[in-house]
């Protein structure tokens, strides 16, 4: 089998274990910021990627990611964040990963060859047509995310791959590819490194790009946020302020009124009469907040203007 970039052995590796401390580090920081860099290579795939995902849930279906190890590790973080961040429904969203509840404890490598638990995972799911399933391999070649991604197409629905080996199966399989050429890692084939610092920073692009895409950004506030904890709620009020224009205390007596629906109660605050009202309308916007704004002769083009002044 031909070594790939992720077994290859870095260019700072050898002799490495009788650096300096200090030294060790720098390798392993300067390999970090060259994985990161990786990155922008994908933004192409990385946005064609988000706007299939965007169709999915605008058009009630699902996203899912399936992973083992690390990649699944990453795949997690940006699943479950999605609802607090974006107010993306929880049911919404399915989450596999090798080993299953287990690996949050042991994280053990054999499940990650099980190609039958993944495709008893996505059938369990019910993934199908209409939903979107995003593997994630930094080998490209796991079996359990391949064999997901499989089942996922077979079963009708869209595919994105995210690897950081090219000319590997997840890649070649995937509906839309994205490739994340990471250089060798420092310690060669830990994945957790290099290659999982890329995966996380393309997965954080591409579900922002796909909030973007459902309105669930406006400037850079999150105006969908699940706003379940204090420090959220004070930043619901904030966002609402500084959208508005009104004071905390306005925003804050907005968002009771709308059940901490921060889209809604800054319609209200640019003089919409009901939560009901605001929120029809912004169903008639298709959940974006400028347009609606603007349908009510409001250009918050123009107060971000005055306010830079």
């Amino acid at each position: 089998m031909a070594e790939t970039r992720t077994e290859a052995l870095h260019r700072n590796a050898e002799g490495l274990d009788i650096q300096a401390p200090e030294a060790i580090l720098v390798s392993l920081a300067e390999a970090q910021v060259e994985a990161a860099k990786a990155v922008s290579n994908a933004i192409p795939a990385i946005a064609k990627a988000a706007e299939i995902i965007a169709a999915s849930l605008k058009g009630g279906g699902r996203l899912a990611y399936a992973a083992a190890g690390s990649s699944g590790l990453m795949a997690l973080a940006d699943a479950l964040e999605l609802p607090g961040t974006f107010g993306i429904r929880r049911d919404r969203i399915a989450i596999m990963i090798a080993g299953g509840d287990e690996a949050f404890r042991t994280l053990a490598g054999g499940p990650e060859d099980n190609t039958e638990e993944a495709a008893a995972a996505v059938a369990s799911a019910g993934i199908g047509a209409g939903d979107c399933l995003i593997a994630i391999s930094a080998s490209g070649t796991t079996p359990y995310a391949v064999r997901a991604l499989e089942e996922a197409a077979r079963r009708g629905a869209a595919t994105i791959g995210i690897a950081n080996n090219g000319g590997t199966a997840l890649l070649d399989k995937a509906g839309t590819a994205i490739l994340l050429e990471t250089p060798p890692e420092v310690i060669a084939g830990s994945t957790r490194m290099g290659a999982g610092t890329a995966q996380k920073i393309a997965l954080n692009m591409l579900s922002t790009l796909t909030a973007v895409h459902l309105g669930h950004v406006h400037d850079g506030y999150m105006v969908n946020l699940t706003a379940d904890n204090i420090k959220l709620r004070h930043r619901a009020a904030r966002i609402v302020a500084a959208v508005s224009g009104r004071s905390t205390e306005d925003a804050a007596r907005l968002l009771e009124k709308t059940g901490g629906a921060v889209k809604t109660a800054i319609l209200l605050a640019a003089g919409v009469d009901t939560a009901d009202a605001a929120e029809k309308l912004l169903e008639g916007a298709g959940q974006r907040l400028r347009p609606a704004l603007s349908a009510l002769g409001h250009d918050p083009g123009e107060d971000h203007a005055r306010t830079k002044k």
